[in-house]
């Protein structure tokens, strides 16, 4: 590697024309930024630039050698769409040097109206395998914010494998769930963190239960309030892992705050770079550095997951808190009726919708078989210390639909490294007859695309938000896509109605607010080990907030943490105005076989407009969590407008 001046990118943030113009002073190579709308940063109306400053801001940039990104990375609904695209015709027009994408409406429209904007694929994209890449790359998109849970080595396979250029998180604020996997906000307050207007429930603090028996195992502490990255002291590693772009997080911070960030590891990554073997940071320079940090430092997964020590737990440092817990909507909930009330029924298909249930277990399978699902998706996450399908199970799940003219589908974890991919690769060789496979993200899309013919269906992990959306899945091959969680009914009535793509709707079940590649069990059970006591993992465990709301906590076989919701998802009183939808969806991966027998019998009586009030009335006292609406409370999810 022959480091130059040229070898790497030092990207900083700004939230105002001052700020931009201090980070460039203090020596970033590249700055992004957001306008007024269609950011991840829309709180504060006095940040984010106007149409006539970010012109400015191109032009002062460029004359100083120095490139611009905006942020385009927010999810979009149907309403933003005209303005949306005469945003972007601004942005060609002004010569910004990339966009900064989640939303594959984005993509589209870009190629759609001709437009000469690079794309870079922001990180609530979580692309974290090679296959995911392999579509980006297709789509004309040359860089990749990787996924933040991503370590050094394997954003170097990453690199190494696809040739993408990598950009990468390496100070400020981060999250403690999965890039764009986290709908706490948006559910709980009608403003989605993958809009811009996230209120940072991992911010609240919670105690730590054994859910089975409610025993308090660890008291009040802020549990998921992970500290914010450093990697100053790691600049060789950074550096020598072949990165590119080395990203700062930041856009609401004053410009004396950028400027010192920037202008530190400036020195830094200078002084490397002319003197690699003579390197070293000075320790008064870290000192002032670390006397002057906002949380507590951490390295993140750069090197390894982080433990306990990464998170703040006292609170003590945390600058701002957006919200506090609330209680969240019963199913009955008033302001959920009157919304509903004031809505016509979704019109869209002139038959029946299917009545999907995903399971995780056989005999819940067979539950749902005999109460009347006409598809079930099998496989997936599956939380301990139920084991995951074995091939003979899946061929026994395949062998019982068949028999019972039900569609049996292959469903694939919620993130997809590259490992998990080669099992999925494997079990596809097995031609096992399943009906379809549901993928989860890019990359275990394209892997089946690659290695079968089965019929693909996306999951709501994919956030859809619009119709444009859509049809884009359905270009890649996709013959059904969930509606996201965080759409208000208004929002998926206009997606389903608009969408030439079938779409399917969540309407039962528990449903995940946050999924965390953090050992949040390990980190709170008291003398955890993983070695003397792995059974631990076996446990159900929960968080409960200052609301008294109790988030069920599950762990799956790849030791994912699963955050749950305090309610589970119940739109029965309304199922009416789903009928237009292609499918409607049971989320009973954690449901006993009793529970899933039940919760299906009701919801394919309902659909069959048949009488289901007595075991309506039975599920209302032995649900494993109260029933609710989720964001159905909302007339809709606030947009950036």
């Amino acid at each position: 590697m022959n480091l130059t001046g040229e070898s790497v990118e030092l990207l900083a943030p700004a939230g105002t024309f001052e700020t931009f113009k201090a980070a460039i002073d203090a020596g970033a190579d590249a700055v992004y930024l957001g306008g007024k709308h269609f950011n991840m940063r829309v709180h504060n109306k006095n940040f984010n630039l106007d149409d006539e400053e970010l012109r400015d801001a191109v032009k002062y940039a460029h004359e100083r050698g120095v490139k611009l990104d905006v942020t385009l990375n927010n999810l979009i609904s149907v309403e933003e769409i005209p303005p949306l695209e005469k945003y972007l015709r601004f942005l060609d027009e002004i010569k910004i040097d990339a966009a900064i994408v989640q939303d594959l409406a984005v993509v589209h429209l870009i190629r759609k109206l001709g437009l000469n904007i690079p794309v870079h694929a922001s990180v609530m994209m979580n692309i974290n395998s090679v296959p995911a890449v392999e579509v980006l790359k297709n789509l004309g998109i040359k860089r990749v914010v990787v996924s933040r849970e991503m370590n050094f080595e394997q954003v170097r396979t990453l690199r190494e494998k696809t040739g993408i250029e990598t950009e990468y998180f390496i100070h400020g604020d981060m999250c403690i769930a999965d890039s764009g996997q986290c709908i706490h906000s948006g559910v709980t307050f009608g403003q989605s963190g993958n809009r811009g207007r996230c209120l940072k429930a991992c911010r609240w603090a919670y105690k730590f239960i054994d859910e089975t028996t409610g025993e308090i195992l660890d008291d009040t502490s802020y549990k998921l309030a992970l500290g914010d990255m450093c990697l100053l002291r790691n600049i060789p590693e950074l550096i020598q892992s072949g990165i590119y772009s080395f990203k700062i997080e930041g856009r609401m911070r004053p410009p004396e705050f950028v400027s010192r960030i920037v202008s530190t590891y400036r020195r830094a990554i200078d002084s490397y770079i002319a003197d690699p073997t003579g390197y070293s940071l000075a320790e008064n320079i870290w000192q002032d550095f670390f006397e002057k940090r906002v949380r507590k430092f951490t390295t993140l997964c750069a090197f390894q997951k982080p433990t306990k020590t990464d998170i703040g737990l006292s609170g003590k440092r945390e600058p701002r808190f957006f919200s506090e817990a609330i209680e969240e909507p019963n199913f009955d909930d008033a302001k959920t009726a009157e919304i509903f009330a004031k809505e016509t029924a979704i019109k869209k298909s002139a038959v029946k919708p299917e009545l999907t249930v995903r399971v995780t277990s056989l005999d819940a399978a067979k539950s749902a078989i005999a109460n009347g699902a006409n598809t079930i998706y099998v496989g997936g996450d599956t939380f301990k210390p139920l084991k995951p399908f074995t091939i003979d199970e899946y061929k026994k799940a395949v062998e019982l639909a068949k028999n019972s003219n039900v569609k049996i589908i292959l469903n694939t974890p919620r993130i997809t490294r590259d490992s998990y991919l080669n099992e999925l690769a494997e079990l596809l060789s097995r031609k096992i007859n399943f009906d379809g496979v549901l993928v989860s993200n890019l990359g275990s899309l394209n892997l089946v695309k690659k290695l079968s013919d089965l019929p693909i269906y996306a999951d709501h992990s994919f956030n859809l938000f619009n119709h444009i959306a859509a049809e884009f899945l359905q270009s890649l091959g996709v013959q059904r896509a969930t509606a996201s969680l965080e759409m208000s009914f208004a929002q998926v009535k206009s997606v389903v109605e608009n969408s030439s793509l079938p779409i399917e709707i969540i309407i039962h079940g528990s449903t995940e607010s946050m999924v965390s590649e953090h050992n949040l069990v390990g980190f709170y059970y008291p003398n955890y080990n993983e070695f003397a006591t792995p059974e631990i993992l076996n446990k159900h465990f929960a968080l409960v907030d200052n609301a008294g709301e109790i988030h069920s906590l599950r762990v799956d076989q790849f030791n994912y943490n699963h955050i749950y919701f305090g309610k589970d998802l119940c739109l029965l009183p309304y199922i009416e105005k789903f009928i237009g939808a292609s499918a409607l969806r049971i989320e009973a991966q954690d449901y006993s076989p009793e529970l899933t027998a039940l919760v299906t019998k009701i919801y394919r009586a309902a659909i069959d407009g048949k009488n289901f009030d007595a075991d309506f009335d039975e599920l209302k006292k032995i649900t494993p969590r109260k029933l609710g609406s989720g964001v159905y409370k909302f007339a809709e999810s606030k947009n950036s407008l």
